[in-house]
């Protein structure tokens, strides 16, 4: 192998570590903004099932009001 090979060589295997430093960093932001994703879809959940909830008791109390 020559020296020219060798730094060949060399340079392909800084570029695949900087491509696995960059991708660990963009794995990192990415399992971030999932989290908060993730989070916000069950703060949505909740307040959907609380918004069910009192749309569900305001029709029982229409239809208690109706009946009487």
């Amino acid at each position: 192998m020559t020296d020219q090979d060798l730094k060949n060589l060399e340079q392909k295997i800084d570029a695949l570590i900087s491509a696995v430093e960059e991708l660990k960093s963009e794995n990192k932001d990415l399992r971030g903004q999932q989290e908060k994703l993730t989070t916000e879809h069950e703060r949505l959940l909740d307040k959907t099932h609380s918004a069910r909830d009192r749309i569900e008791t305001m029709i029982t109390r229409l239809k208690t009001l109706e009946r009487s």
